[in-house]
C-alpha cells in the first residue's frame, strides 16, 4: 500500500474538506469553526494557513501554521525594561521579525496537528515539514522572507517521538510550563474544593472572596459583548501590554466572533462594580477539558478586589459544577495558578533560524534572551 502523504494549503475555512472535523475531533482548536474565527479575527500581524494531509486522496491529517510579522507590533511587552529586554527586542526586530509557526502561538498545548492513528509518526513529521516549506514559498512570492521557523507545543512523549526522527537535530526549547488543574471525580461543587485546601490556602480563599464583596459577576451575551467592545479591548490590552513578552495583540472583534460562532462553547464573564465593567475572563469548552482564554481588568481595582484570584476560583467552581475533567490554565502567572492547585506540565518546541551563523548559536542566544520566570510551586491541598 502506498503510504506517501501529500498536502493541500487552504487560506479559508470554507475551502476545507467536508470531513475535516472528523480528523480534528480531539480538539476544537483544529476544527473548522475555530479556523473561521481565525480567518475573520486573527491578530493584524498574523496570517493563518490551514493544512490538509492526504493519503491516496483521503484526508488523514489536519494542521495549522501561522506567520507572524513582528515589525507590525508597537510593543513586545512593557513590564520588563532591563537591558536584556532591550537587546531581545532589538534582536527580534532586526533579525527575527518574520516568524513561521507550525502550531498556534495564541494557545498553550498540543494544538498544532492531528492525524489518524494509522499514519506512522515519521511520515507525519516529514509531510508537515514539506507543507511548511510550501508555505514559505507562498510567502516568498509575496515578498516575505522567513527568518525564524518554530514548531510548538509538544509534550514530553511527543518530543521523544521527534527524537527518533531526523528532526532531532533541530534546536529544542522550553518556555513557561502549561498549568493544568486535574479535577478529582469525587468533587461535585465548589465547597468540595474548599474543603480539600490546607488551612493557609483556605484562608487565602476566604480573604479573596471577602475582598470581592460588591463585585457582581455576570455572563455576557453576544449583544452585550458587542456593545462593550471598546471597553473590553481596553481592559484586555492593559493586561496584554504589561506581559513580559508579546508576539501579537488580539483584534477588537475577536471575542464577539468567538461568541457568535461558538455560542455556548465560549463563555464570557464580566465583573461589575457599581454597574461598571471592571474586568472579564473567558472560557472555552473543549471536550472534557475547560480551556481558560484571555482576560482583562482594571489594575487598581484588581489589586483592591483580588480580582484575578477570584477569577481563578470562579473558573474552578464552574468547571467542577459542569463535571469537566481538567482545566487548562496555560502559561503566565505561574505561582498564583499553582496556589489554587494547578500543576506545571513542561511543553517543548523546535526552532531554527534561516541564517546559518545565527542558527549555530541559537541555543545560547535563546537561553540568554528568553525572559526568565522565577517562581515557587505551591501545594495548596491537605
Amino acid at each position: 500500500m502506498n503510504t506517501t502523504l501529500s498536502f493541500e494549503i487552504y487560506k479559508s475555512a470554507h475551502e476545507l474538506p467536508e470531513n475535516w472535523d472528523t480528523i480534528a475531533k480531539a480538539t476544537l482548536f483544529l476544527q473548522r469553526d475555530y479556523f473561521e474565527i481565525l480567518e475573520h479575527s486573527c491578530p493584524s500581524n498574523m496570517k493563518c494557513f490551514f493544512i490538509g494531509l492526504f493519503q491516496n486522496n483521503d484526508l488523514v491529517g489536519v494542521a495549522l501554521s501561522q506567520f507572524l510579522d513582528l515589525n507590525k507590533l508597537e510593543s513586545f511587552g512593557e513590564r520588563d525594561q532591563c537591558l536584556k529586554t532591550i537587546i531581545r527586542n532589538f534582536a527580534f526586530k532586526r533579525f527575527s521579525s518574520h516568524v513561521l509557526f507550525l502550531g498556534n502561538c495564541m494557545l498553550t498545548g498540543e494544538n498544532a496537528y492531528a492525524f489518524l492513528d494509522s499514519i506512522p509518526f515519521n511520515e507525519q513529521i516529514k509531510v508537515l515539514h514539506e507543507a511548511r516549506n510550501s508555505i514559505e514559498e507562498i510567502l516568498k512570492k509575496q515578498g516575505i522572507q522567513i527568518h525564524l521557523r518554530t514548531s510548538k507545543d509538544f509534550s514530553k512523549a511527543e518530543k521523544d517521538k521527534i527524537n527518533q526522527t531526523p528532526f532531532r537535530n533541530i534546536f529544542q526549547f522550553t518556555t513557561q510550563p502549561n498549568m493544568i488543574f486535574p479535577i478529582p471525580e469525587q468533587w461535585k461543587n465548589e465547597q468540595d474544593y474548599v474543603n480539600a485546601l490546607a488551612k493557609k490556602y483556605r484562608d487565602q480563599y476566604k480573604r479573596a472572596r471577602k475582598k470581592a464583596e460588591g463585585v457582581v459577576k455576570r455572563k455576557l451575551s453576544l449583544t452585550e459583548i458587542e456593545q462593550n467592545q471598546e471597553l473590553i479591548y481596553d481592559l484586555y490590552y492593559h493586561v496584554a501590554k504589561n506581559a513580559p513578552f508579546n508576539s501579537f495583540f488580539l483584534s477588537k472583534n475577536h471575542f464577539s466572533d468567538l461568541k457568535r460562532i461558538w455560542e455556548d462553547n465560549f463563555l464570557f464573564y464580566g465583573y461589575f462594580l457599581d454597574g461598571r465593567l471592571i474586568g472579564f475572563n473567558t472560557l472555552i469548552k473543549n471536550g472534557q477539558a475547560m480551556d481558560t482564554y484571555f482576560l482583562g481588568y482594571d489594575e487598581a481595582l484588581q489589586r483592591e478586589k483580588m480580582l484575578y484570584l477570584n477569577m481563578l476560583y470562579d473558573m474552578i467552581a464552574y468547571s467542577i459544577k459542569k463535571e469537566f475533567k481538567t482545566i487548562i490554565f496555560a502559561r503566565t502567572a505561574l505561582e498564583i495558578k499553582s496556589s489554587v492547585g494547578a500543576k506545571p506540565e513542561t511543553m517543548y518546541g523546535l526552532m531554527e533560524h534561516k541564517n546559518p551563523i545565527i542558527n549555530r548559536f541559537l541555543p545560547r542566544l535563546f537561553n540568554y534572551l528568553e525572559p526568565k520566570t522565577i517562581w515557587q510551586e505551591r501545594n495548596p491541598f491537605k
